[in-house]
């Protein structure tokens, strides 16, 4: 995988946007919540930096991503505090969800996406992206595989034209790997986001470990194993997220962002 020229020297302030992906499920925080990819690179780009008197980073953080959320949502809720805030650095990454739905316009998708990463650009000095992943091995959403596809290919577009840093994980072969996921295989797992936040380093010029480096040898499963894990999966996962969009409802309805504010690390 190409390593990108670096967008940002030294950031000392990072504001997270977006959506479950960026929130960090399903990565436990020993506090109860979630870490995540974010949380993960914020340390990485924390450690970068001296420390001051209080024993914390020259460093500060906000998450403002919140599970469930559509594009505009993320617009309306995140992008207008980033106007506040004036951050080094921005992750902008959305749009996911509006590509999961039924009918949905990825060409239309990527015009709202610019406009709103333009507006980004007047608030804060690097924004990074990420494009979606290969869904290729996921069952049902391997039939979303095109349209996500043509997304990235407008993800790219807009990053050349606005100067944007671009996490590629649509090339990361690592979270085509069974254990980069976690058990709903819709968010990613402890080890698929720290895999993600090596990737989102390498992308800003770090020096990190190789975010696609090989998995262990594990042994195999039979075909029927892999049968029955899939019928059980869509019991347990698939079937309530489709019936959470047939009812218009969001697993983010009443929740809140984990880390509102710049606070130090």
């Amino acid at each position: 995988m190409p390593e990108q020229p670096p967008h940002t020297a030294d950031p000392t302030s990072y504001v997270a946007l977006g959506d479950s992906f960026t929130e960090g499920l399903n990565d436990p925080d020993p506090g109860g919540g979630f870490t995540g990819w974010a949380d993960r690179l914020a340390r990485l780009l924390a450690e970068r930096r001296p420390r001051t008197e209080g024993g914390r980073y020259d460093f500060r953080y906000a998450n403002l991503a919140v599970r469930g959320r559509l594009l505009d949502q993320v617009v309306a809720e995140q992008v207008s505090r980033v106007q506040e805030l004036q951050p080094d650095l921005v992750s902008f990454c959305a749009g996911g969800n509006d590509i999961l739905r039924p009918g949905s316009d990825p060409d239309e998708v990527a015009e709202r996406f610019e406009a709103a990463a333009v507006r980004l650009r007047e608030s804060a000095g690097t924004i990074l992206v990420c494009t979606g992943f290969d869904t290729r091995d996921t069952p049902v959403l391997r039939h979303l595989r095109g349209k996500i596809a043509t997304y990235n290919s407008h993800l790219r577009a807009i990053a050349d034209r606005n100067d944007l840093a671009v996490v590629d994980i649509w090339a990361l072969r690592a979270v085509r790997d069974r254990r980069a996921w976690s058990e709903d295989r819709l968010h990613l797992s402890a080890e698929g986001h720290q895999r993600v936040a090596l990737l989102a380093g390498r992308a800003l010029g770090l020096t990190v470990d190789d975010p696609d480096a090989p998995w262990p040898p594990q042994p195999g499963h039979t075909p029927a194993e892999l049968r029955r894990e899939n019928l059980q999966w869509a019991r347990e996962y698939l079937l309530p997220w489709v019936g959470r969009r047939l009812r218009g409802e969001s697993s983010g309805d009443h929740v809140e962002a984990k880390r509102p504010d710049l606070l130090p690390l």
